[in-house]
């Protein structure tokens, strides 16, 4: 039997088979943990961060809540940057919850995916 953890490499995987981030449109990654969560955006080629931010110091709201600031934030840095378009990484996680809240409040931010 597949463990859950293994399940979500898997389609993590085949998910980084089809996509790539470059200077232009970088790769948006989420990761989220039980407590906090975090996302880059990442330039595949040149292999360097361009932006990231998380939840740590935001101590307000619900978990959905928490992660919709965290999208405006990384919006926010990515206009700043001068980046409008982003190839979004769920990183195996199924978009619903905190990573569609996020993935939400960044395209409502500016950002295009």
């Amino acid at each position: 039997m597949i463990s859950k953890i293994q399940r979500r490499n898997k389609i993590k995987t085949r998910i980084r088979g089809k996509i790539s981030g470059t200077a232009q449109r970088p790769r948006m990654t989420v990761f989220r943990s039980n407590k906090q969560i975090y996302v880059q955006l990442i330039d595949d080629l040149a292999g360097v961060t361009l932006a990231a931010t998380s939840s740590k110091g935001i101590e307000q709201g619900t978990k959905c809540e928490i992660a919709a600031q965290v999208g405006q934030a990384i919006a926010q840095k990515a206009l700043e940057a001068g980046i409008t378009e982003v190839v979004f990484d769920r990183n195996g996680y199924l978009f619903h919850g905190r990573v569609k809240s996020l993935a939400d409040a960044a395209r409502g931010a500016g950002l295009k995916f």
